[in-house]
């Protein structure tokens, strides 16, 4: 009789999870198109702007290291 039970609550539970699945697999299927026009990049978006900032920063760094010895 027990194992019964257990039976029939595992199979609840799997009833269960497979009907949230289900609402999940079909609530990802909305079929949107979003159009996001941003614009012309402000500066600090530009990639070379990062790579000379970055480049600075490293020299800078190394300077102030090399000064202390």
């Amino acid at each position: 009789m027990k194992a019964l039970i257990v039976r029939n609550y595992k199979i609840a539970v799997l009833a269960v999870l497979g009907l949230l699945i289900s609402f999940k697999i079909f609530a990802q299927d909305g079929g949107l198109d979003v159009d996001i026009d941003i614009g012309k990049p402000e500066w600090y978006e530009q990639p070379w702007v990062w790579v000379v900032g970055g480049a600075v920063f490293i020299l800078i760094l190394v300077a102030l290291l090399r000064k202390k010895r």
